[in-house]
């Protein structure tokens, strides 16, 4: 639910370029002291943002390790439910 206001949605597939280089507020997947997650990135500010107000900026401090894996260039929403 993090990234809802950004029109990602869980259970969406994502497309990620990896050969691109991620810029200011570029939304991408990065590995975050191992984990995986989507956010938007901020370099200037050195977090990581949600597109949902009710999760809160992640500090990207010097004892954070931090890989941009790749930019999310399109999402895929299915809309009919296979029961």
């Amino acid at each position: 639910d993090s990234m809802t206001s950004e029109g990602i949605h869980n259970g969406d597939l994502l497309v990620v370029d990896r050969a691109l280089e991620a810029g200011q507020g570029d939304i991408v997947i990065a590995a975050l002291n191992g984990e995986l997650t989507c956010k938007i990135l901020d370099y200037k500010g050195r977090r990581l943002l949600s597109g949902n107000n009710l999760f809160p900026p992640i500090e990207v401090g010097k004892d954070v390790e931090l890989i941009i894996e790749g930019v999310v260039t399109y999402s895929i929403r299915r809309h009919k439910c296979s029961f």
